[in-house]
């Protein structure tokens, strides 16, 4: 059975935290948050209200025989999962240039179909750790952005929330514009739990990781037609498939797992848990990816959420949002 954090949410890959002292008032906070986006990007109607431009894909995933010994979860044990994919863009604007600094981090989620019916998602973006640790400093990073236009006096909102808050210039420079969607490597931020066959668990950070990873300078990116990665992929697909390889990030002793703004030592074991394959856009994507709800919170008997109170924020702000872009 799959295990839901909240019944619906949207799929887009907005990143929010919260501390435990808001959790009565979700609702109120995942509202707040879809305004706050919905006033920074616009309202785009049938778009999601961050990640809006988005390519999906289909494909399938196989696991590793050590993805095994680390989780019992169905999409581990070595058989051939369908998967769809979704690669995106960030803002809430569907036309934004692929190229620009407004686009980042780019997103990849991803759907197992499993063999009963029942489906788990992973949500993972082209940032190392997310810039803030909570979900009224992210309302306020955005505030910040709405409120610094190009003709702004100096320091600007923005640049005073940035000097106020160090770790999110350390995140946001993480992120690079690559060649291509399948060139760029992908985070988890948030933290799950493993739990094998012996009831052994452990602490993890997904990572998908490409064969190789190219990367554009500013000025590189910038001289890119608008839609240069959606134009790439499709293409590089009908000569031959994408990989990459999921990969889980392990916690040792004392690693947090409930800030998604803490990142784990660079020394910390990486498992390789299996081979992520993209074979193909599916048909007319725009409209395919309306229908779409990848949920950060929707796992499955092998993986549980941690104690990262993001998890929940995330769905409940995915709910609101979904709910307004089908309407």
């Amino acid at each position: 059975m799959i295990k839901m954090i909240v019944p619906l949410a949207l799929a887009s890959l907005t990143l929010v935290a919260a501390p435990a002292s808001v959790f009565a008032d979700d609702d109120s906070i995942a509202t707040q948050l879809v305004d706050t986006m919905n006033k920074l990007f616009g309202v785009h109607p049938g778009f999601r209200a961050n990640h809006a431009k988005g390519l999906v894909t289909e494909g399938h995933f196989k696991a590793s025989p050590e993805a095994a010994s680390l989780s019992k979860a169905m999409i581990f044990d070595g058989s051939r999962i369908p998967v769809t994919v979704r690669f995106s863009d960030a803002t809430g604007v569907p036309n934004v240039p692929d190229g620009s600094n407004d686009a980042l981090p780019h997103g990849l989620a991803i759907k197992y179909h499993l063999p009963d019916g029942s489906e788990t998602d992973m949500i993972l973006v082209g940032i190392r750790f997310f810039p803030v640790a909570s979900s009224e400093d992210f309302q306020d990073f955005m505030l910040a952005l709405a409120a610094s236009p190009a003709d702004a006096p100096k320091p600007t909102k923005f640049d005073q929330f940035m000097a106020a808050h160090p770790v999110a210039a350390k995140a946001l420079a993480t992120s690079e514009t690559p060649d291509s969607f399948a060139d760029d490597i992908y985070y988890g931020i948030n933290a799950f739990v493993f739990t094998n066959k012996a009831g052994d668990k452990q602490a993890v950070r997904y990572q998908a990781v490409p064969e190789k990873i190219v990367r554009l300078d500013a000025a590189a990116a910038a001289k890119q037609a608008p839609d240069f990665l959606f134009g790439e992929l499709p293409p590089r697909l009908v000569k031959s498939p994408v990989t990459f390889h999921l990969k889980a990030q392990l916690a040792a002793p004392g690693d947090p797992t409930d800030d998604p703004s803490k990142e784990w030592p660079e020394d910390r074991k990486l498992v390789d848990l299996g081979v992520l394959t993209i074979e193909k856009v599916v048909p007319d994507s725009l409209e395919a990816q309306k229908e779409l709800l990848f949920l950060p919170g929707q796992v499955i008997d092998g993986i549980d959420v941690s104690d990262d109170p993001m998890i929940a924020i995330r769905d409940g702000a995915y709910a609101v949002s979904f709910s307004r872009r089908s309407q």
